[in-house]
């Protein structure tokens, strides 16, 4: 794991370098982990280090294991089934009500993220194709206006892409991209029923991308 600067707030670099590390497999599902031991990898306190791995428990990321320390928690298909429905309960008509704004000054911001997940599935960058995608549909839901519907969105994401994330085709990532591209331009043309259908399509097409823990281990 990347060490942290301390100019900046260490309990949010830490969240983000754990994030990180959740995401490329450095830090594995099932392995223990302490607070002590990554702040002294990280270079520094206990206490943001604590903090970050405190706020991943309460996202349902990581879950506490009485004085033993963190690990990655696992989540079996009916988690994923039920996160998924509510992504498509909430996730859809937020973003579709977006075809009823003006979108004009932030098409610019929406576009760069597009062609930054473009650019990333086509290099197969992983981690940098998943910040980018995981800021393209924030934004959409920033958007929205609602700041406890952004923050829940992004823990069911973050929840969800903990697995099957490396072992992703080419092919998926370049055509998640495709996705965006398409769902932009709906959004864009103010087409809602459009929108709608892509975006459930886009979502539909990620449920199926993850994997079982199990599935993972043995497939």
């Amino acid at each position: 794991m990347a060490a942290i600067e301390r100019d900046d707030s260490l309990r949010d670099k830490a969240l983000r370098v754990l994030r990180q590390g959740i995401v490329s497999g450095e830090i594995r599902t099932g392995e223990l982990y302490s607070a002590t031991a990554v702040a002294r990898r990280l270079g520094v306190s206990v206490s943001p280090v604590r903090e970050a791995m405190l706020t991943l428990v309460n996202a349902g990321i990581m879950e506490a294991v009485r004085n033993r320390g963190f690990r990655v928690a696992e989540l079996s298909q009916e988690d994923l089934d039920e996160i998924f429905e509510i992504r498509l309960l909430l996730e859809v008509p937020a973003v579709c009500a977006l075809t009823n704004c003006d979108l004009s000054e932030e098409q610019e911001h929406l576009d760069e993220l597009v062609r930054a997940t473009e650019t990333s599935a086509e290099a197969q960058d992983v981690n940098t194709f998943l910040a980018a995608d995981r800021e393209f549909h924030l934004t959409l839901i920033r958007l929205h206006g609602n700041k406890r519907l952004v923050a829940t969105i992004a823990d069911l994401r973050d929840q969800t892409r903990l697995y099957g994330l490396m072992e992703t085709a080419e092919h998926s990532l370049i055509e998640a991209a495709k996705e965006h591209r398409t769902i932009l331009e709906a959004l864009l043309a103010r087409d809602a029923p459009l929108a709608q259908r892509l975006l459930t399509t886009h979502l539909g097409h990620v449920r199926n991308e993850w994997a079982s823990p199990a599935e993972i281990r043995h497939g």
